[in-house]
């Protein structure tokens, strides 16, 4: 089974699957936080949605309060927060958790992949990244601190809508 029939709820509470927020064309998949250090880069998430949306890629925000309670708001906090603060137009889903007991089915195949320093295993801390290709299957992963707007990052989503 692959990750895009995967049931998830948006962020206003309606049930969906991974697949039906991405189209079943490759996405950027993020665990998010608005109380954290590296909360910007939401700014360079939203120039990847607004410079490849037209090719059917999107960006999947996965609010996650598991590092240092820094996704604290309610659904209608984070979108409200999302929207003013950074224009945020790419989906965005109900808060999950990405490690433990209580991890999301969507990130149990996603923490097998190693990032680009080659290290696999759990999320490490919030906007983790993980590319999908259009079948759901991972194709990179990259820590925390690297940027949206990385020309890693860029070469792997041009590679996925090649």
């Amino acid at each position: 089974m692959s990750i895009l029939s995967t049931p998830i709820a948006r962020l206003d509470g309606t049930p969906t699957t991974l697949g039906e927020l991405t189209g079943g064309k490759p996405a950027l998949l993020v665990n998010v936080a608005s109380k954290c250090g590296l909360t910007p880069q939401y700014a360079g998430l939203e120039a990847l949605q607004e410079r490849y949306a037209e090719r059917g890629f999107t960006v999947v925000g996965l609010p996650c309060n598991q590092f240092m309670g820094q996704e604290p708001g309610s659904p209608e906090e984070i979108a409200e927060f999302c929207s003013a603060t950074y224009g945020v137009t790419f989906p965005m889903t109900e808060k999950i958790d990405v490690n433990g007991d209580d991890r999301h089915a969507i990130y149990s195949g996603l923490v097998d992949t190693p990032n680009e320093a080659g290290v696999a295993g759990d999320v490490t801390w919030n906007f983790e990244k993980f590319v999908i290709d259009g079948d759901g299957v991972v194709v990179a992963r990259f820590s925390p601190r690297v940027e949206p707007q990385d020309s890693a990052v860029i070469e792997v989503i041009e590679d996925a809508l090649a």
